[in-house]
């Protein structure tokens, strides 16, 4: 608070400092238009997923390199991963429709499509499980092959990813059903569906690498 002080040679009291609307003074470094223009939420998600996708790079070139080595032995993979990548692809759609919902204000129905997403995301871990069991029912485990070892290290650790995304869709819900979200203030919504929509494009990646390879 600005204390006002009498000029002794003038007699007059100056008037206070003025400060600039929405904010409150040089102090207020976050109303400043030099404030920094990524939050630490997207920075905290870009390195998480830079890690990730570094993971998985790791993971896929021994994957190339071991794949010519004379002990290599393909698998047949499940069918189940075909309607399970349909389904991780449809959750993606409506994550996004429930962002542009949010954007619009229309806040029950980002309500409806988040919980849709949240709930086909879990159809895809259950129909990856039900791939596992498909191939354990067919003699293949984890040390069967060089290629069966990737495919349960492969879609194992993204299905942990996936469910780290699907509790993170619950607690953005939770905070939807408490109206803690609005047009202009989701970010909670938006860097989930940056997560989310990064996790399906690297299942494709994976699938295409186990499918064609």
């Amino acid at each position: 608070m600005p204390v006002l002080t009498e000029d002794r040679r003038t007699g007059v009291v100056p008037p206070p400092p003025v400060t600039p609307p929405g904010g409150r003074g040089d102090d207020d470094s976050s109303n400043s238009g030099s404030s920094f223009p990524i939050s630490k939420g997207q920075i905290g998600v870009w390195i998480l997923l830079t890690a990730v996708i570094m993971l998985f790079a790791g993971l896929s070139s021994a994957y190339i390199v071991l794949r010519g080595v004379p002990a290599w032995q393909r698998i047949e993979l499940p069918w189940l991963l075909w309607p399970n990548t349909a389904i991780l692809l449809l959750s993606s759609v409506a994550i996004d429709i429930s962002r542009r919902a949010l954007r619009r204000n229309d806040l029950q129905s980002m309500k409806r499509w988040l919980a849709a997403g949240g709930i086909l995301g879990l159809a895809f871990l259950i129909g990856q499980l039900a791939a596992w069991r498909e191939l354990v029912d067919a003699g293949v485990y984890l040390p069967s092959t060089l290629q069966s070892g990737f495919f349960y290290i492969l879609t194992g650790l993204h299905g942990l990813h996936l469910l780290g995304g699907v509790v993170a869709l619950g607690l953005v819900l939770r905070k939807a059903i408490k109206d803690h979200l609005t047009a202009l203030n989701y970010e909670p919504l938006k860097l989930c569906a940056l997560y989310w929509h990064v996790m399906d494009a690297l299942w494709i990646y994976l699938f295409l690498l186990l499918l064609l390879l």
